[in-house]
């Protein structure tokens, strides 16, 4: 991208549940401002997106930080950030989102660094609309000043690989169904494994958590 433009893609259709993942190489040329992600959501084309839910990955500027965002039918605000082991901008890594009826998990090569469990039954929002796959380089005033001398930024994603349930319309129950792996036994809960790799990246990488702070917690901080 550079001073007069942009670039992303989505996926034709809409999900209710799934597995979905990328390979990613974000642009080399250090500097803030610019935002590379992949993320599934429910907010409409070409329209202000409202209420809605969302699944982020989200790179902001080029220092090797990545953002994971919830937005739980509201404007998100659980952030997450990992600076991470590696140069994202020298080489392709895969980031996954697993969507089922009883957790989001967040992988990065295959590595969980994140759930969001369904806690509906506590009064927590689970989404429940159908979401479309998002992928995007973009400029944005909150992730700081752009250094346009080093433009033009040039994000590179491969290999986008998903296993899902299309859906015509917003009732996702139907994606909910067992004879999809991803909604098997095996893939309702973190397997003990899973849970120490989790609790490993997220000790040795996380700088942010919105759940660290009370002016910033959320009701499922105490339930995920």
């Amino acid at each position: 991208m550079d001073t007069s433009s942009g670039a992303g893609f989505r996926s034709k259709l809409d999900y209710g549940s799934g597995l979905f993942r990328i390979r990613m190489k974000i642009p080399e040329k250090k500097t803030e401002g610019i935002v590379t992600c992949f993320y599934l959501t429910s907010a409409p084309d070409n329209q202000e997106p409202g209420n809605h839910f969302e699944l982020d990955f989200e790179f902001l500027g080029t220092n090797g930080t990545v953002q994971t965002n919830v937005y739980d039918y509201d404007g998100g605000h659980r952030e997450q950030s990992f600076k991470l082991p590696f140069d994202p901008s020298q080489d392709f890594h895969t980031y996954g989102i697993l969507w089922n009826p009883s957790q989001i998990v967040f992988f990065i090569d295959g590595i969980p660094i994140r759930v969001f469990k369904n806690n509906s039954a506590q009064g927590v929002a689970y989404p429940s609309k159908a979401m479309h796959i998002e992928a995007s380089i973009w400029n944005a005033d909150w992730a700081g000043p752009v250094d346009w001398a080093q433009a033009p930024f040039v994000a590179h994603y491969q290999d986008f690989d998903f296993y899902a349930c299309p859906t015509q319309n917003d009732d996702v129950s139907i994606c909910g169904n067992g004879h999809y792996f991803w909604n098997r036994r095996r893939h309702l809960e973190l397997n003990d494994e899973q849970k120490q790799q989790m609790k490993s990246y997220r000790s040795a990488y996380m700088t942010y958590d919105y759940c660290s702070s009370p002016s910033t917690s959320k009701q499922e901080c105490s339930l995920n």
